[in-house]
């Protein structure tokens, strides 16, 4: 009874599932598109939404507060995604799912030289007008 890969919770299901898994806790790098980015974050909960064509993103990870040394980009992440509860993230732009033992740090990196193209691909400007 996983979240991902695994049967899909029934909303009023979610918080048991929680409950019955706190002692159990799985760690999974999300590594998807947004705006021209490609983002690196680490979350305990991901699934398919009930939205269509969407996955849901739940208590994302972050390094700890108490640090004397911050990491400005994971930072920058943190205050990006302070107070969301839950993601919804449309499947074409997800890159790839791993569940890893720990948790590494966030991060957001620029997608323009990748070998990674979103799909759908944007309509290329016509430059001879």
């Amino acid at each position: 009874m996983r979240p991902f890969p695994g049967r899909r919770l029934k909303r009023h299901d979610r918080g048991s599932y929680k409950a019955a898994m706190a002692d159990q806790q799985h760690i999974y790098r999300i590594y998807f598109h947004s705006q021209g980015q490609i983002y690196e974050v680490y979350a305990h909960a991901i699934y398919q939404s009930d939205l269509y064509g969407f996955v849901e993103i739940e208590d994302y990870i972050f390094g700890e507060k108490a640090q004397v040394v911050i990491d400005p980009a994971e930072d920058k992440l943190r205050t990006e995604f302070s107070g969301v509860q839950r993601s919804f993230v449309p499947m074409h732009a997800i890159i790839r799912i791993d569940e890893v033992e720990k948790e590494g740090t966030a991060k957001v990196t620029d997608s323009s030289g990748q070998n990674i193209t979103p799909f759908p691909m944007p309509m290329p400007k016509n430059s001879g007008s």
